[in-house]
């Protein structure tokens, strides 16, 4: 008697070979066949029709702050992601010291844009080391597995104080203490390390994050920690200022330490081919024999901008920035006025707001032909001639006026401005990503950037457009598309008991109505600690999702169970 069959699915077991249909048994938390009749069950589940998958396994999110207080872990649960994995980026929130608490929640607030208020509302501080941080993630319950990486600019603030905070180099002394402190958490769990080195990356008064200079001395010199466990990838976010200086050093680190070293990878409006260059560089460290690998997104990171969002082509214009500290609703019938309207549209972008924005999402002053309405059905890939600037140019309307009219029409509103990722107006460069045995599908950055940017959704977004609704150009294999967000992903970070379904690995599954999976426009939700708002992005299609078989969702909703728990890597 097998605790619970799914019966008669399409099993895509995340190998990447064809699917073929069969029964999964699951018992004890584990799978136990796979193919062919099983057994009676004290559950049978019918998944006739549908696809039976591996849960998803997603390696770029940002839960730090989110999985001391949400079991759930929501949008990421509901688009069947089984296992989270968070620290990325160099931001964080371990170790601390109670001082420089408001300094890390300035970090994460400015890197991430997580409000303050909500962190230091939610956050326990029930830890100050690593180690620590990783216990008091031990104690709560959850609905879904997570695991952490160390992170740069919190540990280097840890160890050098000030100094880290001036960006001054660090010492001798200071590198190996950093070493020291590394090494002690991926000892006691951590998957890896990240730094971030990208001028995107700011606290909220403008300013640069502590790691955002390191000398490769220090960088080489933290990395040594993972070659001393033998555990750990080492990650990063960089402007690759020097592009021959970063790969050389990036492929020595892998090389010395015999360990992967990551880095983001999408292609940038400013440089186009930019993305080209640093993947040769990739396969040529490859080919030194370093285990270098660029993480990609599966479609463009985007900006929604809207009246409930933290962000819009007014926002950063004076009159629109007095009704900043209103709520949604009051400030969207104050901007309805028409003399406000006026007033607003004839104003120009604020000097210095624009300044502070990430260096990519300034063009959000001036690129309407960028910019393109949210509608049903979404369209994450549009054309052209659906963009602001085209639709301003049929009507005989500004483009100004045609944003403004629209994004005021209510709270649901919002128009989406490709960030990266979109500079050649589709998605060939991301399908050419995809293909390359180089990469490493990621950066859905669930858990951040509430009110401007919601790319948790991207695991399912993969199905639906790349695997089922894609026009635009080809589309790609449903097995490939498992494997990238299952196999590929966990046995990359070293996730070696999940991500396929094979007897004997933990029973992580999802049952998935693929006609039926569909995307929900985002909406802003106020479920945050301190009231505070953010971005979510629902979904249909989930029959059911496994966690360490226990079902955790269901059509939608939440069982009740929490089988979740935190994963350390070796153990």
């Amino acid at each position: 008697m097998h605790d619970i069959v799914i019966r008669g699915g399409s099993i895509f077991d995340g190998t990447g070979t064809e699917p073929f249909t069969g029964d999964v048994a699951i018992d004890g938390g584990k799978i136990t066949s796979v193919g062919g009749k099983a057994g009676p069950a004290r559950r049978d589940v019918d998944a006739s029709g549908g696809m039976v998958t591996p849960g998803w396994v997603d390696v770029h999110t940002h839960y730090d702050g989110q999985a001391t207080w949400d079991p759930l872990l929501a949008p990421s649960s509901w688009h069947g992601v089984t296992t989270v994995l968070f620290g990325n980026c160099g931001v964080g929130f371990a170790p601390v010291r109670p001082k420089d608490r408001e300094a890390v929640i300035d970090l994460m607030e400015g890197v991430e844009d997580i409000p303050g208020i909500t962190l230091t509302e939610g956050l326990k501080w029930d830890w100050e080391t690593f180690p620590e941080f990783l216990d008091a993630l031990e104690r709560q319950p959850r609905a879904i597995d997570i695991a952490a990486q160390v992170p740069h600019h919190p540990l280097r603030v840890y160890v050098m104080g000030e100094r880290a905070v001036r960006r001054e180099p660090a010492t001798p002394e200071d590198i190996a203490e950093m070493r020291r402190l590394a090494e002690e958490g991926l000892r006691a769990g951590a998957f890896g390390f990240t730094t971030s080195r990208t001028d995107s990356h700011k606290t909220t008064a403008g300013e640069m994050v502590p790691a955002r200079n390191a000398e490769v001395a220090e960088l080489l010199g933290i990395g040594g920690a993972l070659a001393a466990t033998g555990t750990g990838a080492f990650g990063m976010n960089s402007d690759f200022d020097d592009e021959t200086l970063e790969l050389d050093w990036v492929t020595r680190l892998a090389r010395e330490t015999g360990r992967p070293v990551w880095f983001l990878l999408t292609d940038r409006p400013t440089d186009p081919t930019r993305w080209k260059r640093l993947m040769a560089g990739v396969h040529e460290a490859r080919r030194q024999g370093a285990n270098v690998t660029a993480q990609i997104a599966g479609r463009p990171v985007g900006v929604i901008l809207g009246v409930a969002s933290s962000l819009n082509p007014f926002s950063i214009r004076p009159s629109y920035a007095a009704l900043e500290r209103l709520a949604p609703e009051e400030r969207l019938a104050q901007l309805r006025d028409p003399e406000l309207r006026a007033r607003i549209l004839d104003e120009k972008p604020s000097a210095d707001k624009v300044e502070r924005l990430p260096q990519f999402t300034r063009a959000i002053a001036t690129r309407w032909d960028k910019m393109f309405i949210m509608g049903e059905p979404l369209d994450y890939e549009p054309i052209a001639e659906n963009s602001v600037e085209a639709i301003a140019a049929r009507e005989g309307r500004t483009p100004d006026e045609v944003a403004y009219d629209y994004i005021v029409g209510g709270l649901d509103r919002f128009m989406f401005f490709p960030v990266t990722n979109y500079v050649v107006g589709d998605f060939e460069p991301i399908r050419e990503m995809l293909l390359d045995p180089a990469t490493l599908l990621g950066l859905s950055d669930g858990g951040a950037h509430y009110g401007s940017i919601i790319d948790a959704s991207v695991p399912s977004y993969m199905l639906t457009h790349w695997g089922r609704d894609r026009t635009r150009g080809p589309k790609l294999p449903l097995p490939l598309l498992v494997k990238q967000q299952t196999n590929d992903t966990a046995q990359f970070f070293g996730f070696h008991d999940r991500g396929r379904l094979q007897p004997g690995l933990r029973a992580d599954v999802n049952i998935i109505d693929f006609d039926g999976l569909r995307l929900h426009v985002p909406e802003v939700v106020q479920d945050l600690p301190a009231g505070g708002r953010r971005l979510v992005q629902r979904v249909e299609g989930y029959q059911m999702t496994i966690v360490g078989g226990v079902p955790t969702w269901e059509r939608g909703e939440h069982t009740g169970a929490l089988p979740g728990r935190l994963v350390r890597a070796g153990r």
